[in-house]
């Protein structure tokens, strides 16, 4: 049978599993919260930020006396195991929550409390000796904890999709790179349009996500203003003197990073703007990230009847009922993946907009939503590259094949032979199936030479040549 141990808050008392680390306040969530069904410990970088954020409180209460040396030792050691990654099944509060990260605040100061008693020696429970509240808590408030704790989060997971970006911008640059020879028709519209390279067409893949990277790169310092120290609504109450400022630099030391405090802790306790900015960033990588493999999927529609200009690598049967089929499964699940974040772009705008007055109550849903982002941005980037990208092929005699009878390449020997002439040339074109070379060597307009040369699609894109 289960054994429980009692304890209480302002509303009663709750009996709790005495095996756990967690206490009254996050049993109450627990029963409250049941949405997603999503535990907080699905976000490990938001549980390890939160141990980080007490540790630093601990370390910046015990600088100005009002938390005993013994004590804070124990709450710091109870914090570097939740960010070294033990314990975070100890945090079962829903993701979806009310209360603007109440629940999550109470869930992690009730475990730190229970692990600093262990440490001392105590039982779970002794909240006589390490108090969640008036202890691991002390001179702060959700309020500015929870959205600290959250900025470092996404700032870290930032630093995994970066890491997951950049590799794969390397791979479609790669492909530029093994496919710079490769004529091809480009179209605009689904027309046929001018002649390029299908080295041109994934340079420019990876040329678009690289500047996405930038941008991702320009949020991030934006991340590291933070507001510990404001409590409650940015006014400092039951912070003691001295705090605030103790506080943010122990959290710079234990982070590497650079903090610093708003300039306006009121304005900042109910500001989310950061949170925007970074989803803006998230949905402009997620649409072009999924309007690439929307271009991938075309380019190797086919394998008879479409485009088939590339091939992407088979990676399982298409079809239960069609024998020899094979979808391509990889940007299909990466489409998913940036539909996904451009619907939490939404979510996160009206939970922005729907904050009253001196809080924002929806930053749970604010924080699950870009973690979750990110999260799966980056596993879609990882799987794109190794499962698909590195391994695309080009069907070249095709290719070529298409290219020479293109009437759109006349367009590059307009300066030269004139509109007029170049017209007859796409027409006769079209009407025998010719090689659009042939017609004008034969017409006399240009030698063979001369028109090859004009021809070639990358000769007319400095940046190409200069990056290929």
């Amino acid at each position: 049978m289960t054994a429980f141990r009692t304890e209480r808050d302002s509303l009663g008392a709750l009996p709790v599993p005495a095996d756990v680390y967690w206490g009254v306040h996050t049993a109450r969530a627990v029963e409250n919260f049941q949405a997603s069904g999503i535990p907080l410990a699905a976000h490990p970088a938001l549980l390890r930020a939160l141990a980080t954020v007490k540790r630093a409180a601990a370390r910046a209460n015990r600088e100005i006396g009002v938390l005993e040396p013994d004590i804070a030792e124990a709450v710091e050691a109870a914090c570097l195991a939740i960010e070294a990654g033990r314990h975070h099944e100890q945090f079962p509060v829903d993701v979806v929550q009310g209360g603007a990260g109440t629940s999550t605040n109470m869930n992690a100061n009730e475990v730190i409390a229970n692990l600093a008693l262990e440490h001392l020696g105590f039982e779970r429970g002794r909240y006589d000796v390490v108090s969640p509240l008036d202890h691991v808590n002390r001179c702060q408030s959700t309020n500015d904890v929870y959205p600290t704790a959250l900025r470092l989060a996404v700032g870290s997971v930032l630093g995994g999709l970066l890491a997951e970006l950049d590799p794969l911008v390397g791979a479609f640059r790669d492909k530029g790179r093994e496919f710079a020879h490769v004529v091809k028709v480009g179209r605009t519209q689904l027309q046929d349009a001018v002649l390029m390279t299908l080295g041109q067409e994934f340079t420019a893949f990876g040329v678009t996500l690289a500047e996405d990277m930038t941008r991702i790169r320009d949020t991030v310092p934006l991340l590291h203003e933070i507001s510990l120290g404001a409590t409650a609504i940015g006014t400092g109450i039951t912070a003691e003197p001295g705090y605030a400022e103790a506080a943010i630099r122990h959290l710079g030391a234990l982070t590497g990073l650079e903090l610093k405090h708003a300039f306006d802790l009121v304005e900042a306790t109910s500001d989310t703007g950061v949170f925007l900015l970074v989803s803006g960033v998230l949905k402009r990588l997620a649409v072009k990230l999924s309007k690439i493999c929307n271009d991938l999927r075309l380019l190797s529609s086919g394998p008879q009847s479409g485009l088939a200009e590339i091939a992407l690598p088979p990676r399982q049967a298409g079809s239960s009922i069609m024998p020899g089929k094979v979808n391509p499964v990889i940007p299909e699940m990466v489409n998913q993946i940036c539909y996904a974040v451009a619907g939490a772009d939404v979510s996160i705008t009206m939970a922005a907009e729907n904050g009253q007055l001196q809080l924002n109550a929806f930053e749970p849903l604010i924080g699950h939503l870009l973690l979750t982002s990110i999260q799966w941005l980056t596993r879609g980037c990882s799987a794109l590259r190794t499962h698909c990208v590195s391994g695309i092929t080009a069907d070249e005699e095709r290719l070529a094949g298409q290219a020479a009878r293109s009437v759109g390449s006349v367009t590059a020997l307009t300066p030269y032979i004139g509109y007029t002439a170049a017209a007859r040339i796409a027409q006769q074109a079209l009407e025998t199936g010719a090689d659009v070379t042939d017609l004008v060597v034969r017409a006399g307009l240009l030698d063979r030479e001369q028109a090859a040369e004009l021809l070639k699609p990358a000769s007319r894109n400095p940046c190409y040549v200069a990056a290929g």
